[in-house]
């Protein structure tokens, strides 16, 4: 049994063995998760508006990427949503459709713009879980939806934002995790019933780490376990660990959390079988950029894919 990185080396070399008028260039799609941290508008409760300069620094960040399908979280309304679409096409990277999930969270939003029509829509707004006797809701809730790359290819984008580690005076802020995350599960389930090996990517900020029981209900088990893609910076440290003799130092955190001075991977690009067969490492990393720490508390991650062509 080869895996995946070998079918896809067997694949190129087939490829090249074929006559140029034969050949036909794969299509490379770029999917990013960027959590840009209270990108509003206006003060809200205890959130702070987005300064100018920090807004700058999230479209640099985004330009830096040039991603076709980009998964926001912390995003303000759709009027925010907007102008930061507008900010991008201005500055010469479009993408022109987009959608966003008001959940019982009013504040902050998870959203998503796209380069590629987005051609169904299934929100997740209402689901709710029990928690020591008490009825509460998953806050941000989910977006689902398909996006048709090209005539040939589909795949099914799912985002969330899980319970921050803030501690909670309703709940254990820990159980209330893993309870959204079992949640994000139960949509992930239902649509991988349809077909395990389908087009599917899960991303976002799942705010817990890749060992712990949150991540481990979302990634699942079995024929339905997701893949972790697991971007790292690319910091040239590959090229000095080859001429030293070992392997590269992969630096994978995504997230400065200040209260406690720690540094974590908390963000996330997930893939079901069908998506994973197009995947390319070499496309697949964290952005680095000086003084990142002005667009947010996240760094942003991309995943890159090789996909049939019309």
């Amino acid at each position: 049994m080869f895996s995946a990185s070998t079918w896809r080396r067997l694949a190129l070399i087939l490829l090249l063995c074929l006559p140029p008028a034969a050949r036909a260039e794969p299509q490379i799609l770029r999917i990013a998760t960027f959590n840009v941290e209270n990108y509003i508008e206006s003060p809200s409760g205890a959130r702070h508006a987005k300064s100018p300069a920090a807004q700058a620094k999230v479209r640099d960040c985004i330009l830096a990427m040039k991603p076709d399908v980009l998964a926001l979280q912390e995003m303000g309304d759709t009027n925010a949503l907007l102008d930061l679409q507008s900010n991008l096409k201005s500055r010469g990277w479009d993408l022109p459709f987009w959608d966003e999930i008001t959940g019982h969270d009013t504040n902050i939003h998870v959203a998503v713009l796209s380069r590629f029509p987005i051609v169904a829509r299934r929100p997740h707004t209402n689901e709710n879980f029990l928690l020591d006797g008490r009825r509460l809701a998953v806050s941000r809730g989910f977006a689902e939806m398909d996006i048709q790359v090209n005539p040939r290819y589909t795949f099914t984008l799912i985002a969330a934002h899980l319970k921050s580690r803030l501690p909670s005076a309703i709940a254990d802020e820990e159980e209330w995790r893993y309870e959204e995350a079992a949640a994000l599960r139960r949509v992930i389930d239902a649509r991988l019933a349809q077909d395990p090996a389908q087009n599917l990517a899960v991303v976002g900020d799942f705010n817990d780490a890749p060992d712990s029981k949150p991540l481990r209900a979302i990634i699942g088990r079995g024929t339905t376990r997701l893949f972790d893609t697991r971007p790292a910076e690319r910091n040239g440290d590959a090229a000095t660990s080859a001429e030293a003799g070992r392997e590269p130092r992969r630096i994978t955190w995504t997230d400065y959390y200040a209260r406690d001075d720690v540094y974590s991977r908390i963000d996330y690009i997930l893939l079901g079988r069908g998506l994973q067969s197009h995947w390319l490492k070499e496309e697949t990393y964290i952005l680095t950029t000086p003084n990142w720490g002005l667009a947010s508390d996240h760094r942003p991650l991309v995943a890159g894919f090789a996909l049939p062509t019309p």
